[in-house]
């Protein structure tokens, strides 16, 4: 068990940052491994006999064990970086004990130890002494209390990490990868039957997977959290190289119409990839976790600040039209900022948001007014929430779900059509959700939020009906003129404008701050948002 004095003195970042070493150690191994394999071309061109081809066997298999190894040193990391982000979460607990105690007419001693402050003891009637009253009894059990279930996080955290490092330890000897006898589940499995299918599976085994078929693993939903961003930061780096490849061979080559177009669009590509890079890179903050990432076309991504298969409260957040992988810096950013103020509100529980970037959103207004991208980003939606209820560790997290302008739609499409494993669902800036009532969304009424800013454009951008009639009014009514989009509409251009009072959902005000500003710093609305993640309730 942990003691008082141990948990005051603890520094987490000492933990963070022998945890970015040992991720370092990835990108040494992909040198070491590189070298090896040109060492290995080189040889033989010029050693041919028994004696050649034995060097050659032996370098493949110096850079087999290599390949092999850099799973194990992402997972190091993760160990690591967890145990710091808990005992970070416990002295915060203590800390918030402590501060308690003094307002309370409580003594914390060095040790420890809770007691009533001797000027807040009044005398005994029956003469036995001086006696707390009350209110300053309850105040000592409080705090200590608060005490205790921070010594015990910390405590269980030191113990889970221990163990942890002690498994991976004990796999050298017999090795740290093993090929599975079966491969990986077909893509669209349903995710419970892929946690069992991985819960079978030896940790040599899992890491062979990992290492070896990162591609298949990575987008697996059912693979626990931590498995998946092993291998897809183990991808990251193969798809940045191959871009930087394909980008030199067309730089090499003769240009020809359409490579200047495609040399750019590799270029916000890579953009994009180094945001990701450098968030996964990054102490900052909590854990970033990489969970699907897809260079092609706009590319798509999924991120996780925090780890959703340990945290109590989990976030879901679907970003909208013109949303892809060369901006995944904003929408990353908005994740960062909900996740922070959802830990500002409860540092007691663990809350993790997730950016799901992984469909095809419109590029522009254009597209925008159909709903086939949202039609098709159902299943994918459907099969990710389920993975995340089906890879959670403990009791189940409160899991919520967020669409924004386009993206409440593919929220709302998804619910409807194909069931959505969320507790509930939150739609900002919304032109629709597909349905025209909370309860089509088969999820209590209560659990439907909603906002729309007063100066928010999509207010104003009526349904196909209404738009008909306004346009016929203004050519009918000499001087109305056409007002298609000069006022607020109750129908949207796809459904009942969920923040209007026949939807039935539960709204929340924020800033009049455009279509872009609930993230604003100082607007209500994002507290509203980090409320209802962390306890289900928009306000105090």
């Amino acid at each position: 068990m942990i003691g008082y004095a141990q948990l005051w003195a603890a520094d987490p970042a000492a933990w963070r940052t022998a945890g970015s070493a040992w991720r370092g150690v990835v990108g040494l191994t992909d040198r070491r491994t590189a070298e090896l394999t040109g060492a290995a071309a080189t040889l033989r061109t010029d050693w041919s006999g028994p004696a050649g081809q034995a060097a050659d066997r032996r370098l493949h298999g110096l850079a087999a064990e290599l390949t092999a190894s850099r799973p194990v040193f992402i997972e190091v990391e993760q160990i690591l970086t967890t145990y710091a982000a808990q005992l970070t979460r416990a002295k915060a607990m203590l800390d918030a004990a402590v501060r308690m105690a003094a307002g309370r007419g409580v003594l914390v001693d060095r040790r420890g130890t809770v007691s009533p402050d001797p000027e807040a003891l009044r005398p005994d009637p029956l003469g036995t002494g001086n006696q707390p009253d009350a209110r300053t009894a309850a105040a000592v059990a409080d705090v200590a209390d608060g005490i205790a279930a921070a010594l015990e996080l910390a405590s269980i955290a030191d113990r889970d990490a221990a163990r942890q490092l002690a498994d991976l330890a004990a796999g050298t000897g017999s090795g740290w990868a093993d090929p599975p006898p079966t491969g990986p589940p077909a893509p669209g499995t349903d995710p419970a039957a892929v946690r069992r299918w991985w819960a079978d599976l030896t940790p040599a085994q899992r890491r062979w997977l990992v290492g070896h078929e990162p591609a298949r693993i990575g987008r697996l939903d059912g693979v626990p959290v931590r498995d998946r961003d092993q291998a897809n930061r183990l991808l990251l780096a193969r798809q940045r190289a191959a871009l930087l490849a394909e980008r030199g061979a067309l730089v090499a080559g003769r240009l020809t119409p359409g490579v200047p177009a495609e040399l750019a669009r590799i270029d916000r590509t890579l953009a994009g990839l180094d945001v990701i890079g450098d968030r996964l890179a990054s102490d900052a903050g909590p854990r970033a976790y990489l969970l699907g990432v897809d260079p092609a076309g706009d590319g798509r991504a999924i991120i996780a600040i925090g780890d959703p298969d340990r945290a109590e409260n989990v976030l879901t957040y679907v970003p909208g039209m013109t949303s892809d992988l060369p901006g995944v810096g904003g929408e990353l950013g908005r994740a960062e900022l909900m996740a922070a103020r959802s830990a500002a509100l409860d540092p007691t529980e663990r809350t993790a948001v997730v950016l799901w970037l992984d469909y095809d959103a419109p590029d522009f207004v254009n597209k925008a007014v159909g709903d086939g991208q949202a039609h098709d980003a159902g299943p994918a939606l459907h099969s990710f929430q389920e993975g995340l209820r089906a890879t959670h560790e403990d009791p189940p997290a409160r899991q919520t779900v967020l669409g924004h302008s386009y993206g409440s739609l593919v929220v709302g499409v998804t619910a409807r059509d194909h069931g959505l494993a969320a507790d509930q669902v939150v739609f900002l800036g919304s032109p629709g959700v597909g349905v025209d009532r909370a309860a089509d969304l088969d999820l209590p009424t209560a659990a439907v939020w909603s906002s729309t800013a007063s100066n928010d454009v999509i207010r104003y951008a009526p349904g196909p009906a209404e738009l008909a009639g306004r346009v016929v009014v203004g050519a009918a009514v000499p001087g109305f003129g056409l007002t298609a989009f000069g006022r607020p509409a109750d129908d949207l251009w796809f459904g009942a404008n969920p923040s209007g009072p026949s939807f039935g959902a539960q709204v929340f005000e924020g800033l009049p701050s455009g279509h872009t500003g609930y993230w604003d710093a100082g607007n209500p609305a994002l507290d509203a948002v980090a409320r209802i993640v962390v306890d289900g309730r928009a306000s105090a």
